[in-house]
């Protein structure tokens, strides 16, 4: 296994962020860890590349134990974290050869692997350029771009493509499915459940501190909510005995009537024909459903 985690908990004081989780993730698959904010998605990939310390469990990556052989780690991992810590003073080019050296990569092959990265990033013609004068899609490149310098076994990414428009998401998406396809792992954190569900090949949901399911992507989704959704607006008191007598698997959320399952097309027109000329809808389900559904709809701020 890449990374092997037996009861992993972090705590801040009496704040207790990750709570007795295990969970592997194998040679070449790209593994995502979802939850709602201040479910403990960072604070686990913080203590998996040694940013932060587990207060207690048992942790390994590449067979070696955290405790003991972070540093060895450290060489064969790459990190794109939230934040864009580029270098402000420096050039595209630039960003890359200070960091090379990081990891005691000399001149020239930080050059060569530099050169071949802003290719692949489509950066190549912005070199030059200084951090600032760069897209916020570009800057997300880059930072994706010096995570591999040390050409990582393991890339760990923590929301790599938060705040950025569809566009640049996709040129994201794309180049981690190339990095995969030669056979990268990856461990990705995300709230978008369309970047998971391409992206991901395992999964586990998270919330407060806990993890709630595990599986593929399409497992949860089959095992959650079912194949159709049908929804509808400004449900009345007929529908709702309706569904109750029928024992359907459904969330009534006050102002809409949410129906999970199987099969729904006479339900469907069933449903549409009888209680609600406007304002039904059926669709396929997503992850998105089985998210809000064992997380909750609340804002968590």
């Amino acid at each position: 296994m890449i990374i092997e985690a037996e009861h992993l908990r972090k705590t801040f004081g009496e704040l207790v962020a990750v709570e007795d989780i295990s969970f592997h993730v194998r040679p070449g698959e790209c593994y995502g860890i979802l939850g709602p904010n201040g479910a403990g998605k960072t604070t686990t990939v913080r203590m998996i590349y040694g940013f932060s310390p587990m207060t207690a469990g048992h942790l390994t990556v590449f067979g070696l134990d955290i405790r003991h052989h972070m540093r060895t780690i450290k060489t064969r991992i790459g990190v794109c974290q939230q934040e864009n810590n580029l270098d402000p003073d420096l050039t595209v080019l630039e960003n890359l050869l200070v960091f090379a050296r990081y990891f005691n990569i000399s001149r020239r092959p930080a050059m060569e692997k530099a050169q071949k990265l802003l290719a692949f990033m489509a950066l190549d013609h912005r070199k030059e350029s200084k951090v600032l004068d760069l897209s916020g899609g570009m800057m997300r490149r880059l930072v994706l771009a010096r995570a591999l310098i040390n050409n990582p076994e393991l890339l760990i990414l923590d929301e790599p493509t938060t705040g950025l428009d569809p566009q640049s998401r996709h040129q994201v998406w794309e180049r981690l499915e190339e990095l995969k396809a030669r056979g990268m792992t990856l461990l990705l954190t995300t709230h978008y459940m369309d970047e998971a569900s391409r992206l991901c090949d395992r999964l586990i949901i998270m919330d407060h501190g806990r993890i709630l399911v595990e599986g593929s992507p399409a497992e949860l989704i089959r095992d959650y909510v079912g194949h159709d959704i049908i929804e509808v607006s400004d449900p009345g008191p007929a529908l709702r005995t309706f569904v109750q007598s029928h024992r359907l698997h459904h969330e009534d959320l006050g102002h809409r009537l949410i129906i999970y399952g199987n099969n729904h097309d006479d339900l469907y027109h069933e449903i549409r024909n009888t209680y609600c000329r406007e304002g039904c809808i059926m669709r396929m389900a997503s992850l998105e459903d089985v998210f809000l559904k064992l997380t909750g709809r609340g804002l968590r701020e």
